[in-house]
């Protein structure tokens, strides 16, 4: 079950965090992974490692939010291979409220977390479509749905993300092409580690701990278990799920009081 062979994915932001682990899932089981990065060096890394433990990886550098950029790398790739998979995850995280959040950050977040999905995605469908069909692949947040702290635009583009799913999906029915998304909760990632050292110095075991149990199922969720989430979606054996988005929060939305 679960079986990539002979499939080509793209990832974006493939080289850390949630993407790290999509891409090594992916790979594990068969897919011949594009990372799509801005941090060359990190992507060509983690590619190398891939490759090295028998799966096919390359790297790619790209701003998603230049759409000319997009479409020469995706393209690119195209020439070569069938493309069968988009998982958009690159995403950039920002703190604020409405009344605190400048217009270059706003701006700036939506530009990566928007404007950079509509350019995967516009890249990449009309290659699907000559192959019959594929997969979209979306990484949302409950911030999507629940009103989480000082999360104004962050919220606002994920969002955004989750009507593009459900618009896709309707789309794109005719062209054999599935897309859904995944809204997790907090992930125990780098960036994560990285935001607590930084707002809380010598705080961060407690905060972690305080964060962590936010959950109701007391932790937060592991990168594995996102890429897990994202394989099955991915594989032949969802073929009868669209225009769906996955909690994956550890019961953060339906069982906090």
């Amino acid at each position: 079950m679960f079986d990539l062979n002979g499939k080509v994915a793209l990832v974006t932001g493939g080289a850390s965090g949630i993407g790290l682990a999509i891409s090594k899932t992916f790979a594990k089981q068969g897919a011949h992974v594009h990372i799509l990065e801005l941090n060359i060096e990190l992507a060509q890394s983690v590619a190398a490692e891939i490759v090295g433990e028998g799966g096919r990886a390359e790297a790619h550098a790209v701003d998603i939010s230049k759409q000319a950029d997009v479409i020469g790398v995706i393209d690119s790739i195209a020439a070569k291979q069938n493309i069968n998979i988009l998982v958009n995850n690159a995403g950039i995280a920002h703190i604020g409220k409405a009344d605190t959040t400048s217009e270059q950050d706003f701006d700036r977040v939506v530009n990566v977390n928007v404007k950079g999905v509509y350019n995967c995605l516009f890249a990449t469908i009309p290659h699907l479509k000559r192959n019959s069909g594929g997969v979209i692949l979306n990484m949302v947040s409950i911030a999507a749905t629940v009103g989480i702290p000082d999360r104004f635009v962050y919220s606002t583009t994920k969002g955004a993300v989750f009507s593009m799913t459900l618009s896709v999906a309707r789309d794109y029915l005719g062209d054999g092409i599935r897309c859904n998304s995944i809204s997790p909760a907090r992930v125990h990632t780098p960036f994560v580690d990285g935001f607590i050292s930084k707002t809380y110095p010598g705080k961060e075991a407690e905060m972690f701990e305080k964060l962590s149990k936010t959950q109701p199922i007391g932790r937060m969720a592991k990168p594995d278990e996102i890429g897990a989430l994202a394989l099955y979606l991915c594989s032949d054996e969802a073929g009868f799920i669209t225009g769906c988005d996955y909690l994956i929060d550890g019961g953060f939305e339906k069982l906090n009081n």
